[in-house]
């Protein structure tokens, strides 16, 4: 069952792509239907997945290994451990309520546009399952191409900068990755393990960290590189705001929902199970990173003047924290930065969707355009203070979770063995609380007196579909976690360990006398 519904969610996308390629153009509402119900069911096919999978193992479930390029030794290897499951059924629950919030704002080229995000959904299902270094390139470059064409055919008016520029800055990163793969590959076949060249993870899990220690640096640098574009870290992180801007809504859900997760993704799949040494050697530096991206994007959204840049900025800020909980290599600091991942997906994903409710009935993304929205639309008011106080991180919400173990994380790292770190990030909440709550005052309860703003349209059926899901799991999450955490506590445990057995050999190696000492 688990394997027949890891591969039914991986491929459904697909097909459903290729069938909506078969639909009359001028058919748009059998486009839009198949798109949704191919969504909906992968949806329902993902969530098969959690009755069989172990809890209490970190090993890979559902495994798949099928030979492609055997001079390669590539194959399409699949399988998923507690991270990955979590990042699956997040992408599986955001796709629908994208597609669904396409319906009423996209409508131009829609055969091609809902076979493109199917498409994306089938790339990126498969990054979070590949389990061969290959076959995750693949699935890492094909979401370029329809992501490319989300921002640069449906966006805004300076769409085709922001595509382009997205497409660079990922590219670039990807080709050191490309680099990274090959060179790991030769290492594995000049080792004397008798594997030969292999892009088989499981295989190059046994050769990463018995690289020469020089050499290992250079392969984390690479392909830490290509996924802290992604992310993005501070000072990588210039081409979001303009992708988020330009894009429509569905593009911006997904790409602070889903895409953005695939560069933690890899910092936790690569560098830290292949890279142990270097990630322990670099923890500090990384993590130093991290905290100038969360104060530095919570300050620039504070001078934002348009609502979708300023969601843009914070999103910056928060995967801030995401990095600081990996990099301070401790089960609390892990264990956090997955669950924000998914909290980041559905909060930020929330906070881009009211952004597009309201764009969609006013034609403006100006804090100064609006005020007293809250008397016209009391119903939309309430969900957008969820989205809103789920990002500030106030307790009894999804946000408060992952940032708290985050900051415990980093406070109690031995790797970066200073407070500061969560001290100085933990500014990055109480700036977060005031460029938040000041935009929401603004726009809800603000003075101006533009009548357009007093006869809006509260939410219609549609949109209640989109927000209400997204608000109750917020608030799930925020009152109790563990029924989520619990999947990927073993493999964070598994992960931390290999990092802090490399720090206690070193600390061993170190204090122990030399044999002409003891002599």
């Amino acid at each position: 069952m688990g394997v027949s519904a890891m591969l039914a969610t991986l491929f459904a996308p697909l097909a459903g792509s290729i069938a909506i390629l078969f639909i009359n153009r001028d058919q748009t509402k059998a486009i839009r239907l198949t798109a949704l119900i191919i969504a909906v069911l992968t949806f329902g096919g993902s969530l098969l997945l959690l009755p069989g999978f172990d809890t209490s193992t970190a090993a890979m479930q559902y495994g798949i290994d099928v030979s492609w390029i055997p001079a390669l030794d590539a194959g399409f290897r699949l399988g998923i451990d507690g991270t990955s499951l979590l990042l699956i059924l997040l992408t599986t629950f955001i796709m629908p309520i994208a597609i669904l919030t396409s319906f009423g704002s996209v409508n131009k080229h829609e055969k091609a546009y809902y076979s493109l995000l199917l498409l994306l959904q089938f790339g990126m299902t498969g990054v979070f399952m590949a389990l061969d270094t290959f076959l995750f390139y693949v699935f890492w470059e094909l979401i370029l191409i329809p992501m490319y064409f989300v921002i640069g055919i449906w966006g805004g008016k300076d769409r085709i900068y922001a595509a382009v520029k997205f497409f660079l800055y990922t590219l670039f990163g990807s080709l050191l990755m490309l680099v990274a793969i090959i060179w790991l590959g030769f290492q594995a076949g000049g080792a004397d393990l008798g594997i030969g060249f292999t892009t088989d993870l499981a295989k190059l899990r046994l050769i990463g960290p018995n690289i020469d220690a020089d050499l290992q640096l250079w392969l984390f640098l690479a392909f830490a590189l290509s996924f802290m574009i992604k992310v993005p870290v501070f000072p990588l992180h210039t081409w979001l705001p303009d992708a988020h801007v330009q894009a429509p809504t569905a593009g911006s859900v997904i790409l602070a929902g889903v895409l953005l997760k695939m560069g933690t993704y890899g910092l936790i799949r690569f560098n830290l199970e292949l890279f142990p040494q270097s990630s322990a050697a670099l923890a500090g530096p990384i993590c130093i990173l991290a905290v100038i991206g969360i104060v530095y994007g919570a300050l620039v959204a504070m001078v934002q003047t348009d609502i979708k840049k300023l969601v843009a900025y914070s999103s910056v800020s928060h995967l801030g924290f995401v990095v600081l909980g990996i990099f301070s290599l401790t089960v609390e600091g892990v264990q956090g930065a997955v669950i924000q991942m998914v909290n980041h997906g559905l909060s930020t994903g929330m906070l881009f969707l009211c952004v597009g409710v309201l764009y969609e009935r006013r034609h403006t993304r100006e804090i100064a355009d609006y005020g007293g929205i809250t008397r016209a639309m009391p119903r939309f008011s309430v969900l957008f203070a969820i989205a809103m106080f789920a990002s500030v991180g106030l307790p009894g919400l999804n946000g408060f979770v992952g940032e708290y173990l985050t900051l415990l994380g980093a406070f109690r790292s031995p790797f970066l063995n200073s407070w500061a770190y969560a001290v100085v990030s933990a500014s990055g909440v109480i700036f977060a609380a005031c460029y938040l709550l000041w935009m929401f005052q603004r726009v809800m309860y603000g003075t101006n007196d533009n009548p357009e703003n007093h006869h809006l349209r509260d939410l219609t059926k549609s949109e209640y579909w989109q927000l209400v899901p997204l608000a109750v799991l917020i608030i799930w999450i925020g009152v109790s976690a563990q029924p989520f955490m619990k999947y990927s506590e073993s493999a964070v445990r598994a992960v931390v360990s290999k990092v802090e057995q490399i720090k206690f050999s070193r600390t061993t190696t170190a204090t122990l006398p030399s044999a002409e000492a003891r002599r």
